[in-house]
């Protein structure tokens, strides 16, 4: 199809939305996960104040940045309904363990807060926070990984896949691990501008960890995909295509020696420029496979009527989204709070300070 008649085509329209809020939630959320994963990962004389400062971190922002998440859901089923159907059916076991584990993650996050002189049931909910905050991101990439093998079978509408197999084989299990280390990453990197002192050397030295086994991981998952999601592979190698790969790594690259050479701000905006890249190129190397290889963005679209409508939907939605969402970011964002205000102080403090009359 010509280019021209792609981008005025309804149906890749939504699938552009799609994939914005797909990036939204892993540059955002993805963070967020990553904050839970250094948080299970805390170690040193300053484990505590690691833990406070993640805390800190995401207290303003960790609930709204899931609004990206249920953007994509009710965009998939509202224009796309057989691919939720067909995703939501082969997937029904790690998707719920996605949606057991950001609930766990929400509900331990807020009463840890609570519980601040209960050692034990602070220990508790820590721990709970932290493993859902890993698990939860690494079942998301399983799932990703999933829908490119083509072990996802829609025959005569009806799937016919495998409710273990089709997640839980190479392919999905090496995706789901990049996942994991990319929100680790993220968020490492996301602290580094937050913090000073010995504890932005601390997520400083994460995320270098972090870029390294992403590397590691990386080479790995090269000859999986090669033999176990062709369709991903041959598009990489395609020629319009290509060009984003080099384009990653360029991303990275200029990330990781920020990184290096302390240049937080450029290496946040480095990373979320990789990041996005990285889904980009995932979706036009998967181009027009929604769920490969039987559901496309052409024959799974809603009616014209209904996607116009859902258009005009998304108007409506942003003209409210929008502006709240960069009163809430300017606000907690901005600058760094980091030892100010509520979010400042430890859970300690602020339980102390409800104690006081």
């Amino acid at each position: 199809m010509p280019w021209n008649d792609i981008v005025f085509d309804l149906t890749f329209v939504h699938g552009a939305i799609l994939l914005t809020g797909v990036i939204l939630y892993a540059v955002l959320g993805g963070a967020d996960f990553g904050g839970g994963i250094w948080d299970l990962f805390a170690s040193g004389p300053r484990a505590e104040r690691q833990r406070q400062e993640i805390a800190r971190a995401l207290g303003p922002i960790w609930e709204a940045n899931h609004v990206w998440l249920i953007f994509v859901v009710v965009l998939t089923f509202t224009i796309y309904p057989p691919v939720f159907a067909a995703v939501s059916s082969a997937l029904y076991i790690p998707l719920s363990l996605v949606l057991v584990g950001i609930s766990l993650r929400g509900t331990a996050f807020v009463f840890r807060a609570y519980a601040s002189d209960v050692a034990p049931a602070r220990a508790m909910l820590s721990r709970v926070f932290a493993g859902a905050s890993a698990v939860t991101p690494l079942l998301l990439g399983m799932c990703a990984g999933a829908v490119a093998t083509g072990d996802i079978r829609v025959i005569d509408g009806k799937v016919t896949s495998s409710l273990w197999t089709t997640w839980l084989s190479p392919f999905p299990i090496v995706i789901g691990l990049l996942a994991l280390t990319v929100c680790a990453y993220l968020a490492a990197v996301y602290l580094c501008v937050e913090t000073t002192g010995d504890l932005q050397d601390d997520f400083r030295a994460r995320a270098l960890v972090a870029g390294a086994v992403f590397t590691a991981l990386s080479i790995i998952a090269l000859p999986i995909a090669r033999s176990q999601a062709p369709v991903i592979w041959d598009g990489m190698m395609d020629r319009e295509i290509v060009t984003v790969v080099p384009l990653a790594v360029l991303a990275a690259t200029a990330s990781g020696l920020a990184v290096l050479k302390r240049r937080f701000r450029l290496a946040r905006i480095a990373a979320v420029a990789w990041v996005a890249v990285i889904i980009v190129g995932w979706a036009l190397a998967q181009y027009p496979w929604l769920v490969v290889p039987d559901l496309t963005v052409t024959n799974t679209a809603a009616s014209r009527a209904m996607m116009v409508a859902a258009l005009w939907a998304y108007v409506a939605g942003a003209i409210v989204l929008i502006p709240a969402l960069w009163l809430l970011y300017s606000m907690f964002k901005g600058k760094n709070p980091a030892g100010t205000g509520a979010y400042g102080a430890s859970t300690g403090e602020l339980h102390s300070a409800r104690e006081k009359p």
